[in-house]
């Protein structure tokens, strides 16, 4: 999904060629050849994954990262087989703890941060995968990545860096797990998170809004936001601003998200009495009618929200004030 940084000095495997007899075999016995292939396949998956854990040769970890990160979605199991291969995991965090004294002062180069994060994308595949989903959160190997979401430098490497960090969240956050919910919570990915929503890229902060509406969605952290008045406060005044912002830049795939924190958060009654009075004014005009025509889900969301807080709905007419980029 997002452009990956060039890796220099990359070895191209040189082309295997076939005979014409192998060749007609081949085309002849299509049933006979493909379990082969998917057999050399798994042999060479295997192979990187031994790679990875491997401490004699920095190039080959590299390379095996690189591959194994690209074809992640396509290896089936790729996540228990890194998790219970012996090392493995341990290797991946070691990955990610070098980058460590790249990070303050911030020194970072495109080459360190593309190998970190195709580090953190096959952790982001364990952290997906329902056989290891648990074992990764008991090694609380999440909190390895929060040093990198403390990073408030704005290049391109510290924002893929951040990017792919929140993405290992967001994909522990999908599942809508409440033993999730509990230990995000225990952690400081609340405020983390906000501060990206605050002044983050697009990306983050859509990434981090997710997160945090996927954490309101769950009883236990709409409680947990609610419990006291500097809680909420907080994640008003933060999702306030980022209505103010997409007034002037807007995007309608964070104003999605940000719409549903609201209408999360409207379902705790004490939440609902202060919305009534600081839910933002472009939410209850016509300032983003031009992308809820577009919208249908968020357009429905946003009418509930408006329907809970006992707030007339301005249905859609002509945008007010609406800066188009």
């Amino acid at each position: 999904m997002y452009q990956r940084f060039p890796l220099p000095h990359m070895v191209q495997q040189p082309a295997v060629s076939q005979s014409p007899q192998q060749a007609s075999m081949l085309q002849s016995h299509p049933q006979q050849s493909q379990p082969r292939q998917q057999a050399a396949e798994m042999e060479r998956i295997y192979s990187l994954v031994q790679d990875l854990s491997n401490p004699a040769s920095s190039e080959a970890r590299q390379e095996a990262l690189l591959e194994l990160s690209k074809g992640r979605e396509s290896v089936q199991n790729l996540a228990p087989l890194i998790w219970h291969s012996f090392g493995t995991v341990a290797a991946l965090v070691q990955e990610v703890v070098d980058i460590y004294p790249y990070v303050n002062p911030p020194t970072l180069t495109a080459t360190q941060s593309n190998r970190v994060c195709n580090a953190l994308a096959l952790l982001q595949c364990i952290a997906s995968h329902p056989e290891t989903r648990s074992l990764f959160l008991e090694a609380h190997i999440p909190l390895f990545l929060y040093p990198f979401l403390h990073t408030t430098t704005k290049s391109r490497p510290f924002e893929y860096l951040r990017l792919t960090s929140l993405g290992v969240i967001g994909a522990l956050v999908k599942t809508d797990d409440s033993d999730v919910t509990n230990f995000l919570l225990s952690t400081e990915i609340v405020p983390l998170c906000l501060r990206i929503m605050e002044i983050g890229s697009e990306l983050s902060k859509t990434v981090a809004t997710f997160i945090l509406q996927k954490i309101l969605s769950d009883p236990i952290g709409l409680s947990y936001i609610c419990h006291t008045y500097e809680r909420f406060s907080h994640v008003a005044m933060i999702l306030g601003k980022m209505v103010s912002s997409l007034g002037k830049e807007p995007s309608a795939r964070l104003l999605k998200h940000v719409v549903r924190c609201y209408l999360c958060l409207s379902d705790n009654p004490r939440a609902k009495e202060a919305l009534r009075q600081c839910l933002p004014e472009q939410l209850r005009d016509n300032t983003f009618a031009m992308y809820l025509k577009e919208d249908n889900s968020t357009k429905r969301w946003l009418s509930t929200l408006l329907k809970n807080l006992n707030l007339p709905d301005p249905g859609l007419s002509e945008p007010r004030n609406l800066v188009l980029s």
